[in-house]
């Protein structure tokens, strides 16, 4: 029987040898499509040599791409899990033609390993072709040799492939195989007849063949593609559920080794329970899910593909509860995931411990509110079923998912099984109204910050890519809650003219700052600059000169050093970033940033800490980039046209028909609005000064350029030379110096403990010269000075030691506090309660703690009050009661 990993490589071997080129798997996050959530075919990164945009240096290519299919028109989430065949994740085995074979090749191929290279039976294979599509009919016959009642046509829903709403497509022909009647799961269904593509599991496709050969445009029309290709795919599972003859395909190999997992972690056995046995496929199928999203650079949060990715670490957690998997499980699960699967995707392997680090910490967080959440679930279910009633109510939909995390297709998934449905209306109004309010807020700060008064009908020109100076008009004055005509010297306001050169702070690059003149010398120094909405450019600062009124003609001038030292920012973030894919990998992308004067700031997806030898790698490979004083090459294309240049763009930021792409050399190209030098050597020097977490899975780099750079040197060559001077050093030996006064220090250090423990030591008869006869029982309550905390509690060891049994507090008063310590013999616990007694005292001296029977431990904030806490010790202790 062949392995899942061996059915792979034979694919592959086999196209090999029909003069195909093997591709590595892209990414589920699609570099060259950010229109499209995630890779769900392995015709994606073929995207635009199917466009006829792009050319490759092979015509056929064969592959084994990841795919995920939980959004949009392909989305197979609901099926998960119910059924034995439905994934979230899986791997599509493909072979390509680029304008090179056509309908022919691709069916004598399919046929040909299927049946002779891996022995299928060919009177359980049938095939489909689309309702028009005669040439593929015929080609069927003659190859194959199937009679023409196991030849079957179809309409556009199930043999004309379409990759998304607009693309590449065409009409397709699959392979379907009989798995006998008793793979049928819908037997006892009246009236149900098993037939290809009647929706059970007796019939399923294994291949599908497509024939692209349209353009499917926005207006859902097909136009002609330059050439006719082939793109094949094959479920990597279910073509191993038929070649090792079970009938699910999480009975294949190493599926069931992920069952394996979670059945070890659980306690409790895959095919005992129906109801369990979706909870085990459902965890194994997104295990598999996660850990390549996260590997592919997707970290989880409250949109685009870190939601989806949240709803999957949420769904499997919950039927992780099913099975009794109260804690968190997942990421060892996602660890077999990558020892079974990091052979063929080494990227899962590499990642381990990322990987496993996000989903635990994402495990740990819904597990807080899961508890709480299915708990409202399960009373809201009751009292629906009470009113014998079937459907949950928006408002409780919405609660869920606002309060507690669950996302909607979590509440539909445990509903589904009480045969309760959702008032979908009803969520949707809530979640509608939640949207509203938070544009209305987003409105309100505008309205509140510049006013409706300052809102021009006409769009303001920016023109500052170009200059730094220009003559406008003022459209607008606002200041001190209200519109105004004039403004006069002293005011602080908001300013607006019909033009301008300052940009305003925009994509994470801070506003420019400057003058704005009239012609009769009036000024205005403007400290920043604004762009609250896509038609508005505000100008804040204050009236340094005269007055300027609406209406006025006036001289826009941006302090050239501030734009300067901010463009060399913008430029290095880009390098920065292009830079951070090469070295960590293709998953790191922009999270946040900030472009000032003085410094960068680049947040991005990762997890983990960056080790100093590759920062250090990292800040080189920016210099060398620096160096090579590229052209920064800004051109305006449609969006379209860009991605398909390779400008890098991210699936949920908002571009417009026209784009920015600013191009660095060969190395980087992004869409960008900012501003930006003209060769990238401008930047002088990139000096990285710190990494660090800010959230989870994503890092922050902050480093400086140019001039802010040498001033950074010459800071550190002066703090150098300080330390110079104080440890009489210079250059070198500075450091060599420093270790040694640091191990003199240590060695100092250790002789004064010992010095203070046999001070210590030497206290001790004197201290038990203080102790008294209690009952029976020998008692020492006093006063220790000079000491701390430790040594306190160091002295009170030695005491007990001397004096076997007994009651011993101490208390160390210092300058700005009191330590204080019990320590009692074992025989005398029940007659003396340490914990409890420094509890009752301490908050005399301002302070807390307590303790075990035999011994505690409090501080204080008032060591004035020591006399009276050993007082009241001793009232404690002379007490018929102890506490």
């Amino acid at each position: 029987m062949l392995t899942g990993n061996e059915i792979r490589k034979s694919f592959l071997d086999y196209f090999v040898k029909q003069g195909h080129t093997v591709v590595r798997s892209s990414s589920l996050v699609p570099e060259k499509d950010p229109t499209l959530l995630f890779t769900n075919a392995g015709m994606v990164q073929f995207k635009n040599v199917f466009l006829g945009v792009e050319r490759l240096p092979y015509a056929r290519a064969a592959s084994s791409q990841k795919c995920l299919r939980i959004s949009g028109k392909h989305n197979d989430l609901e099926a998960v899990g119910r059924d034995t065949y439905h994934h979230t994740f899986f791997e599509m085995l493909g072979n390509w033609s680029f304008g090179d074979y056509y309908k022919e090749e691709a069916i004598t191929w399919a046929w040909d390993l299927l049946t002779r290279e891996w022995g299928l039976p060919k009177e359980r294979l049938w095939a489909t072709v689309f309702q028009t599509d005669g040439d593929a009919e015929k080609l069927w016959h003659k190859v194959s040799g199937l009679p023409a009642e196991r030849v079957l046509r179809f309409g556009e829903e199930e043999n004309f492939w379409e990759m998304g709403e607009v693309g590449p497509c065409g009409p397709c022909s699959e392979i379907h195989i009989d798995r006998g009647s008793e793979a049928c799961d819908r037997k006892k269904e009246k009236g149900h007849h098993c037939r290809v593509n009647g929706d059970c599991a007796r019939f399923i496709e294994l291949w599908n063949l497509v024939f692209i050969q349209y353009n499917r445009g926005a207006d859902r029309e097909l136009e002609e593609l330059p050439a006719k290709h082939v793109d094949t795919g094959m479920g990597l599972e279910r073509i191993s559920a038929s070649l090792q003859g079970v009938l699910s395909n999480y009975d294949i190999d190493f599926m069931r080794d992920l069952i394996a997992a979670t059945e070890k972690l659980a306690g409790k056995k895959y095919g005992a329970d129906p109801v369990a046995d979706i909870s085990f496929r459902v965890i194994a199928d997104h295990a598999r899910a996660v850990s390549f999203l996260i590997a592919d650079g997707v970290a989880p949060s409250n949109e685009g593909r870190g939601y989806v990715l949240r709803r999957l670490l949420r769904r499997a957690a919950r039927h992780g509860r099913m099975i009794d998997l109260k804690e968190p499980f997942l990421h060892q699960v996602a660890a077999t995931v990558s020892e079974i699967m990091g052979g063929a995707y080494p990227e899962l392997r590499g990642d381990k411990e990322r990987i496993g680090k996000i989903i635990r910490g994402e495990e740990e967080r819904f597990g807080e509110t899961l508890e709480k959440g299915l708990v409202l679930l399960e009373e809201a279910v009751g009292k629906l079923k009470r009113q014998k009633k079937k459907i949950l109510s928006g408002e409780v939909a919405f609660r869920l998912y606002d309060t507690f995390g669950f996302p909607l297709d979590l509440t539909e998934d445990i509903l589904r099984t009480e045969g309760v449905g959702i008032d979908q209306a009803g969520f949707e109004k809530l979640m509608e109204e939640q949207r509203s309010r938070g544009r209305e807020a987003r409105e309100s700060e505008v309205y509140i910050k510049f006013g409706a008064t300052l809102v021009p009908s006409q769009e303001i020109q920016f023109v500052g890519y170009d200059r730094l100076e220009a003559e406008s008009g003022v459209l607008a004055i606002y200041g001190q809650g209200e519109g105004k005509s004039e403004a006069v010297e002293g005011a602080e306001v908001d300013l607006i003219t019909e033009a301008t050169p300052f940009y305003g702070e925009s994509g994470g690059q801070v506003g420019d700052r400057g003058t704005i003149e009239t012609t009769r010398g009036d000024r205005m120094e403007v400290v920043d600059t604004q762009h609250p909405t896509s038609q508005i450019t505000v100008h804040r600062g204050r009236i340094k000169r005269g007055r300027i009124q609406v209406g006025d003609k006036v001289y826009l001038r941006v302090d050239p050093k501030f734009r300067q030292r901010t463009r060399l920012n913008h430029s290095a973030t880009h390098i920065l970033h292009s830079v951070l894919r090469e070295e960590l990998g293709s998953h790191v992308r922009q999270a946040g940033s900030l472009v000032a004067p003085d410094r960068l700031r680049f947040d991005f997806n990762h997890t983990g800490a960056i080790a100093g030898d590759k920062l250090a790698e990292i800040e080189e490979k920016v210099n060398e980039r620096v160096r090579l004083d590229a052209e920064v090459k800004i051109e305006e294309s449609s969006f379209d046209e860009a991605i398909r240049k390779g400008a890098l763009a991210f699936f949920g930021d908002k571009y417009g028909d026209h784009v920015r792409v600013v191009k660095i050399g060969d190395f980087s190209t992004e869409l960008c609005g900012g501003t930006h030098v003209h060769r990238s050597g401008e930047i002088g020097i990139f000096k990285l000064q710190t990494e660090g977490g800010v959230a989870a899975g994503v890092r922050r780099i902050e480093a400086v350029t140019g001039e802010g750079a040498l001033d950074l040197v010459r800071k550190y060559e002066q703090k150098l030379g300080e330390i110079g001077a104080l440890v009489r050093a210079s250059g070198d030996e500075t450091v060599e110096k420093v270790k040694k006064l640091l191990q003199q220090q240590k060695e100092f250090e250790r002789e004064i403990e010992r010095l203070r423990g046999q001070m210590g030591k030497n206290r001790i008869p004197d201290l038990l010269a203080k102790r008294q006869n209690i009952d029976g029982a020998d008692v020492l309550i006093t006063q220790v000075d000079g000491v701390d905390a430790k040594q306190l509690r160091e002295i009170a060891d030695q005491l007990k030691e001397k004096m076997g049994s007994g009651f011993i507090f101490l208390a160390g008063p210092r300058e700005d506090n009191v330590t204080l310590v019990s320590s009692v013999s074992p025989d005398l616990t029940k007659r003396y309660h340490a914990g409890n007694i420094v509890k009752e005292v301490a908050p005399i001296v301002g302070g807390g703690g307590g303790g075990r029977p035999d011994f505690a431990q409090a501080g204080g904030k008032d060591p004035s009050k020591t006399d009276e806490v050993l007082k009241r010790v001793w009232d404690i202790i002379k007490k018929p009661t102890i506490p």
